[in-house]
């Protein structure tokens, strides 16, 4: 290798889990004397952290892959994640990749590009670990974003939902240590981070690899008995994790921000029988409403999937009763898409392309008019907002409320990364305007 440092590029495709992975593995390079350097530009070694969680996040790692190569053609290209886990040998067909490694073993990326930039190891190089043996990979992230930082704090995920390609590419629960998980979340708060989200692949199974009954209420009370952050943000949720006992220990926390993200997928029982899902739609409404007595102002977001195979007219309708009454402040509507070795690749009725675009543009409709509603709400009400400043330009600062609304307000000065009470006063296109609490 040469006297002159080398530069890497790392770009995470898919989920906040990636991201993290991603931060963590730029660290490693950097402590081996690396420069890390924007994707977008000329690297010396480019990593790609791909997705399959759609045929589109196929499409996306590959278009990816290529721009590097196309970039600079003599750099080292590595490949990792998702996408090369499942699908090892096409990634290794493209030409111009030097490593292709699975969901394991991320934090040996800078030996494998040492070893073949100094030429003893020859290209490409393939690694994909049995993901369903292996254990949770220790990964840390010191570098503290004054916003928020992601925290990885489980991998796999043991549902087998018909329709998803992740449990094959992420393997069974693995959870990280919590010693490990609050010397981390400390670590970065002291060094300025405002709020520390927990993240995993299945974030409300966390300890469900442990023999000792640990889980992830005991993790969250751990964190605010010892005021670890100022702030806590969890990742996804299952709606049948949320049982009275849970909600109870949970609403007693005082760094929990009130805001959860419950992975819904569908508002139809018959569609959620269909993905093997574990819970019904009055299940769900139930842990809602449970959540919504016990914690005051909560608000939630969700993922909500159209065009499952067998969801007809009837059942897409009950979706939309569903997401009427659940009232979510946001949701994240996407179309099924077929994943190679899933069951409902496999199922009848699979429902048209663009049946799939007339059903999503009628739920992101309502996705909006409730969102709407509920802004009008928080407007009229005026009660103040707790956000964390993301961004000041122009003298006007964007952040996000604990409850997770989108804020606008004129801001004099540097505050990325305060904490900051804003009055709400108006709304537009999803966005809070508001004016800081003196």
């Amino acid at each position: 290798m040469s006297d002159t440092p080398l530069s890497v590029g790392i770009l995470p495709l898919g989920c906040k889990v990636s991201q993290y992975e991603c931060e963590a593995i730029g660290e490693s390079f950097e402590r081996e004397g690396f420069v890390l350097r924007p994707f977008s530009e000329v690297c010396d070694v480019y990593i790609i952290n791909t997705c399959t969680v759609t045929a589109e996040s196929d499409h996306k790692s590959r278009k990816a892959i290529r721009r590097a190569i196309k970039k600079n053609p003599e750099a080292l290209v590595m490949v990792s994640g998702c996408y090369s886990q499942t699908s090892p040998g096409e990634v290794a067909k493209i030409e111009g990749v030097g490593a292709v490694i699975g969901n394991h073993d991320k934090m040996s990326l800078f030996r494998i590009a040492r070893d073949i930039l100094c030429g003893k190891q020859t290209k490409p190089y393939i690694s994909t670990t049995n993901i369903d043996e292996a254990p949770f990979e220790p990964m840390c992230i010191t570098r503290a974003p004054r916003t928020r930082a992601y925290v990885k704090i489980e991998d796999g995920c043991e549902c087998r939902c018909s329709y998803c390609a992740i449990p094959g590419a992420r393997g069974r629960v693995r959870s990280k240590a919590p010693e490990d998980v609050i010397r981390e979340v400390e670590a970065l708060a002291a060094r300025g981070t405002a709020e520390v989200v927990l993240t995993g692949i299945e974030t409300a199974s966390y300890g469900a690899d442990f023999d000792n009954g640990y889980r992830l209420i005991d993790l969250l009370e751990a964190l605010d008995r010892r005021r670890s952050c100022r702030r806590i943000r969890l990742g996804s949720l299952s709606p049948e994790g949320m049982r009275e006992d849970f909600v109870k220990r949970l609403s007693a926390l005082s760094i929990v921000v009130p805001h959860f993200h419950l992975s819904m997928q569908s508002g139809s029982d018959g569609v959620l029988r269909g993905m093997r899902r574990r819970y019904s739609r009055d299940m769900a409404l139930a842990a809602l409403s449970r959540l919504r007595e016990s914690i005051p102002d909560v608000q939630f977001t969700t993922d909500m999937m159209v065009g499952f195979p067998g969801e007809g007219e009837r059942e897409f309708l009950e979706t939309l009763d569903f997401v009427k009454q659940a009232r979510f402040l946001d949701m994240h509507v996407f179309a099924y898409s077929q994943r190679k070795n899933t069951p409902a690749a496999t199922y009848p009725d699979q429902v048209s392309e663009e049946e799939k675009h007339r059903r999503s543009a009628i739920l992101i409709a309502q996705k909006n008019r409730i969102r709407d509603e509920i802004l009008d709400g928080l407007v009229a009400k005026g009660a103040p907002l707790s956000a964390v400043v993301e961004t000041v330009r122009g003298g006007i600062a964007t952040a996000h409320a604990d409850n997770f609304a989108e804020l606008r307000f004129a801001a004099g000065g540097c505050l990325h990364g305060e904490v900051r009470l804003v009055r709400p006063l108006s709304h537009a296109d999803g966005v809070i305007y508001g004016e800081i609490i003196k």
